[in-house]
């Protein structure tokens, strides 16, 4: 059997705003439907049921939230820099619904449209490197809201030993992607302290029905902590709500393994 992952590749955002190869769309689901619990599923979902208006969801990826909140019959549209997990979300809609996702940069994009919640599900804001594009982005964003939208976003709390220490070739799944055909997925990493940010190296071998394929994935993703991500919300024009534990809505503690970032477009700003 191989040896378990120490390390929660859960904490792997699917929303790179560099190449994104089609053979990580392609397994996308069935891995993450298989190392990552719903946790943040049903607290996105549970917005999403409390809102009548529009909804946008920046980092749509595949639909892992998506389907189910348009299934829900929620008046929601998507973007994702990735065409190919745009590619795939397509495939889960009716054709008279594709309108509703795009192939856009969040930090540039003019919908045309105010809604009343967006949500960046997944650590998508984590792939936002440099500090002005990080403001730049939520500018843009409180532009799409509507007054006294709300705009929720979560990234994972750093793990000390996992930054310091990093990660060698660690199994985090192993099964069949079809019946007979096997995926094994192995993920390395490690971090830069001075800048903050984590190389990731994700290895994908399976079986392609005429012979073992092996493909690698680089990529990288920027952490946060608890009181820079204050500070960024108040450089922007977006009002800081406040800064949860979990998906709960526990206060931030030291068992705490995400923050979920609660802004609003403040009717005294405007």
């Amino acid at each position: 059997m191989p040896e378990k992952c120490f390390y929660d590749v859960s904490k792997l955002s699917e929303h790179d705003v560099a190449l994104y190869p089609e053979f990580v769309a392609q397994f996308y689901d069935l891995i993450y439907q298989n190392i990552r619990n719903n946790a943040d599923i049903e607290y996105y979902l549970g917005l999403v049921s409390k809102t009548k208006g529009k909804i946008l969801e920046i980092g749509a990826g595949t639909g892992r939230v998506f389907v189910e909140a348009f299934k829900s019959g929620a008046d929601i549209y998507g973007v994702d820099s990735s065409p190919e997990m745009i590619d795939v979300l397509r495939k889960k809609l009716p054709d008279n619904e594709q309108n509703r996702v795009f192939v856009k940069d969040a930090g540039n994009m003019n919908l045309g449209i105010e809604f009343e919640i967006i949500i960046a599900p997944f650590r998508m804001f984590q792939h936002i490197f440099d500090t002005d594009h990080q403001i730049s982005f939520l500018n843009n964003v409180y532009h799409h809201l509507k007054p006294g939208g709300r705009f929720i976003f979560d990234v994972f709390v750093p793990d000390p030993f996992i930054i310091s220490k990093g990660i060698e070739d660690s199994v985090v799944f192993e099964g069949e992607y079809e019946p007979g055909k096997k995926l094994l997925l192995r993920v390395s990493s490690h971090s830069d302290t001075s800048i903050q940010e984590s190389d990731i190296s994700m290895d994908f071998t399976w079986d392609s029905g005429v012979g073992s394929l092996n493909r690698k994935w680089n990529t990288k993703i920027r952490y946060f902590y608890r009181y820079e991500l204050e500070n960024l919300v108040r450089l922007s024009k977006l009002r800081l709500v406040n800064i949860y534990g979990d998906f709960r809505g526990n206060e931030i503690s030291d068992k705490s393994e995400d923050f979920v970032v609660v802004t609003e477009k403040d009717l005294l700003r405007l």
